[in-house]
């Protein structure tokens, strides 16, 4: 029998993945939880096989919440079930040891394989976000240095160059040098498109 911990803030999706996963002879639902919090005490209570976990809730996000997770009880496997895949949250979750990551679109019948496939240990992730893995794989890693990545957090925080320059104490020249030299790593041709890159390869 495996054990499921469904996470999430709005009991409503809960509701709707619990009708999905009940009926499965060899799945049971054991826990709920609308926090990260919420989450860490159901675990620590009584260490699910898998924990369903969303990104986006207050308090504690998905993400560090599977850390904290896997810091409890290392055997469980944490499952990202969410409605975003941006690069920055894959990353982080698989990082942080998640075994799978889908999307909350995903047929019953998928997401039940899923649940058995982690229980194995075995890694699940919807398609889409497998080939965005794979192509980040094969793209060269851009590296920023940590003058590069100032200037484009104030930039992000709507500073033109003679404010980024004044908060930097550096010329409005050097600060256009930083913005030029970030275009050309990122493969971009403007201001927008460079903090939209760069928080999108978890630069910022």
């Amino acid at each position: 029998m495996i054990s499921v911990l469904l996470v999430d803030d709005h009991p409503v999706v809960r509701s709707g993945i619990r009708a999905m996963l009940d009926g499965e002879d060899d799945i049971r639902i054991t826990g709920e939880a609308g926090s990260g919090p919420e989450a860490l005490a159901a675990v620590r209570a009584a260490a699910p096989d898998v924990v369903l976990m969303d990104l986006r809730m207050p308090g504690m996000d998905g993400v560090t919440a599977t850390g904290e997770i896997l810091a409890i009880s290392p055997d469980t496997r944490v499952v990202v079930l969410t409605t975003y895949e941006t690069d920055g949250d894959i990353l982080r979750a698989i990082e942080l040891g998640a075994t799978g990551y889908l999307l909350k679109d995903i047929p019953r019948t998928d997401l039940v394989t899923a649940v058995r496939t982690a229980a194995r240990g075995e890694t699940v992730l919807t398609p889409s976000v497998a080939n965005r893995l794979f192509q980040r794989v094969r793209r060269p890693q851009v590296t920023l240095s940590p003058r590069e990545i100032e200037v484009l957090r104030l930039v992000a925080r709507g500073m033109s160059n003679a404010e980024v320059s004044r908060a930097l104490h550096i010329s409005e020249a050097t600060v256009k040098t930083h913005l030029l030299r970030s275009f050309t790593k990122l493969d971009v041709s403007d201001r927008t498109a460079a903090v939209t890159t760069a928080m999108t390869m978890g630069l910022l």
